[in-house]
């Protein structure tokens, strides 16, 4: 960038736009979407162009400048609004000893100490995690809020009662009012594992810690967050009715002992710019070991007096600081690109690359995440890159430094590496997908979980490590086997942990699901978006799965007939159609639904329905359910001969609305449509039930 001194007043006009549009656009990437495209240490860069301007053109800042705002309006966010009653402010950055010194320098000025006088700091490690308020009434949580844009936040009261570290009731003695301020976080490890579990389930993955932690608690439904395995610390305080000490040290401490979780390497320093910098440098060597992430090191002038003498500037405190950590990076090859096929059949390209020293950890390995990243990044075989370890846990390429170089583009494959089907992206999806499925020697063995497992055929016996036993010596390649265990009784009998009764309830619960149900065989196959309902609602059209097959089979080769008559069935759309049309279309697959129709007879699919006051009526659920799914909910509607739309029109005969009802609830008393809450729902189930 231009030297702010060379710059004209119109060229740094332009440029304070610029960046306030670039700033913009990243704060709500990574505060509202929780989906930053990119590093911490390039929106930094960003941010201090930005001063740099603002300070060499005075006359220029607006009163929206970036300089001036913190963190993100929450105008689109599905959670409830909160005013904090007292904002929530940012940090300003340094990013040498020097900086620190200034801050230092000015705050003595400010205070008009002697120059030199040692100062009393608190320091403390700048965990990377989303911010939070808790606010305390006679002890009690009564409401917690993220910090949106310092002003209005989003309620997550109903979140953070999951969070083990947050306390509900405080000890007896507190201030009546007591607002605890901190960040909610992941742990490295608990991190890795929820993308581990996220990739299995091919749901999404998360770029880091942090973000992960951001949309784990930023969840509509509490019971998401409830899944997560999310911490929380404290480190300051908004709103109180009164202070339990005079220092920053003493009130931390007090948190501490109310039972909230502090930074294990918070403390006190007395001095200057060395004492702080050598604190900095120490917590920065002990950074590879924490079991979290953090990017630098917080400073806070200790004196409470003081704080409150200094007061803040538009954004920020004048008297804290936050100190941060350079991004870690290092230049390498990209000596070739692998394709991974997951338990999900997800293509994921991974770089193979010179080995290189990055933050401390000797790296080879970096995942290059789907086709339009490589794209992205113009990449190829031979390339030399810049590496940057994201949250100093994934390596990622940041830069490809040869793109104009001559050298042929990287090929991403149009079949499985693994099983030779075809491999493709549906449409608006960045994931290229192996279609093999069931034949995948990548999928087979969470396949065949899937196909036994309690809402598919509902296999009692055939476990996850029985399944991985099996499949290791070659007894079970596809579904049908399942059924040919019978001719290994002797064999399973010889295994280390199993007798007569086991193996005999093992083949007895087989032998069981000769005759499975329609819909539970499809969905047991595991087509794409083809689920527990989905299944029924094509079995209901068709009856007997050949039909079914028929009908995928003619709208893959472009017949419009056929492909009509699948989207008219309710909750039937193009992406069924597709999913149907490239399992078939896979001779592997073909062999293995033969197969197994060859050794299971599933008998006609028919929808046995109880007379009920909703039979033959559209019902509509809305709002959340909280004793059933929608899944569930829609069941009971198909097993009192109701259908269950999705959304109200004039055809909706009654609509059942939970906590939270919003538009369709509008409509349906517009257009006069009877509307039940979930328990006027269970008590016309119960009545149906009592009358069979």
């Amino acid at each position: 960038m231009n030297d702010v001194t060379a710059l004209s007043e119109a060229d740094a006009a332009n440029e304070l736009m610029r960046l306030a549009k670039a700033i913009a656009h990243h704060d709500r990437l990574y505060h509202a979407e929780d989906s930053p495209e990119i590093s911490d240490a390039e929106y930094d860069a960003l941010v201090r162009r930005n001063a740099e301007l603002e300070a060499a053109f005075p006359h220029l800042v607006r009163e929206d400048s970036p300089s001036r705002k913190v963190g993100h309006a929450i105008a689109a966010s599905p959670l409830g609004k909160v005013t904090h009653e007292v904002r929530m402010m940012s940090l300003d950055n340094a990013f040498s000893p020097e900086e620190v010194g200034e801050w230092l320098a000015r705050m003595r000025r400010f205070l008009n100490l002697p120059e030199g006088e040692p100062l009393a700091v608190t320091t403390e490690d700048k965990i990377d995690g989303l911010s939070c308020s808790l606010r305390y009434e006679n002890g009690t949580l009564v409401r917690a809020a993220t910090r949106g844009d310092g002003q209005v936040g989003e309620d997550v009261t109903a979140n953070v009662a999951h969070i083990p570290d947050i306390p509900q009731q405080l000890p007896a003695g507190v201030p009546d009012i007591f607002e605890v301020r901190g960040e909610v976080y992941m742990e490295k490890q608990a991190f890795t594992a929820l993308n581990a579990a996220q990739h299995e389930a091919g749901g999404k993955l998360f770029a880091n810690p942090r973000n992960a932690a951001a949309g784990s608690l930023r969840q509509k439904d509490a019971g998401v967050t409830a899944k997560r395995p999310l911490r929380f610390w404290a480190h300051g305080w908004g709103a109180v009715s009164k202070l339990p000490g005079s220092t920053q040290t003493e009130v931390v401490e007090t948190l501490r002992a109310w039972g909230f979780p502090v930074s294990p390497l918070f403390m006190r320093v007395v001095g200057g710019e060395a004492e702080l910098v050598a604190r900095f440098e120490a917590i920065g060597k002990a950074r590879p070991a924490l079991p979290y992430d953090i990017d630098g090191v917080v400073y806070k002038l200790d004196r409470l007096d003081w704080q409150e003498r200094l007061g803040f500037v538009a954004k920020a405190p004048r008297w804290a600081l936050a100190h941060k950590f350079p991004a870690e990076r290092a230049e390498t090859i990209v000596e070739a690109i692998d394709i991974q096929v997951g338990r999900t059949g997800k293509l994921t390209p991974v770089g193979r690359l010179a080995p290189v020293l990055v933050g401390g950890v000797t790296v080879t390995n970096v995942t290059l995440h789907n086709r339009d990243e490589i794209a992205r990044l113009g990449l190829r075989v031979g390339d030399r890159v810049v590496i940057q370890r994201a949250g100093d846990v994934i390596p990622q390429v940041v830069e490809n430094l040869t793109r104009e170089e001559h050298r042929s583009a990287f090929a991403f494959p149009d079949h499985c590496p693994e099983c030779g089907s075809e491999a493709v992206a549906e449409e608006g999806e960045v994931d290229v997908r192996c279609t093999g499925g069931l034949i995948c020697p990548a999928q087979r063995t969470q396949r065949l979980e899937h196909f036994v497992s309690r809402k598919a055929l509902d296999i009692e016996g055939l476990g996850e490590k029985t399944i991985a036993q099996f499949f290791a010596l070659g007894w079970l390649e596809s579904p049908a086997d399942i059924f040919r265990l019978k001719r290994r009784r002797a064999e399973i009998l010889a295994l280390e942990g199993w007798q007569d009764k086991s193996v005999d309830n093992l083949l007895a619960a087989v032998e069981s699901k000769r005759a499975p149900d329609a819909a539970r065989l499809l969905f047991g196959l595991g087509i794409r978006h083809v689920g527990e309902v989905t299944a029924r609602d094509l079995l209901k059209h068709f009856h007997e799965l050949p039909v079914l097959r028929t009908l995928a089979e003619r709208a893959r080769e472009g017949d419009a007939e056929a492909a009509g008559e699948l989207t008219a069935i309710d909750g039937i759309g193009p992406s069924v159609v597709e999913a149907l049309g490239d399992f078939f279309h896979e001779p592997h697959n073909v062999a293995v639904w033969e197969d197994i129709l060859s050794e299971v007879s599933p008998p006609r699919y028919e929808v046995k329905t109880l007379a009920s006051r909703v039979a033959g009526k559209t019902v509509v659920f809305t709002g959340k359910l909280e004793t059933m799914s929608r899944d569930e909910a829609k069941a009971q509607a198909e097993r009192l001969g109701a259908k269950a739309a999705g959304s109200v029109s004039a055809k909706t005969d009654l609509l059942v609305a939970g906590p939270g009802a919003g538009s369709k609830l509008k409509k349906a008393a517009e257009l006069g449509i009877e509307v039940v809450d979930e328990a006027g729902w269970a008590a016309i189930v119960a009545e149906a039930l009592g009358a069979e």
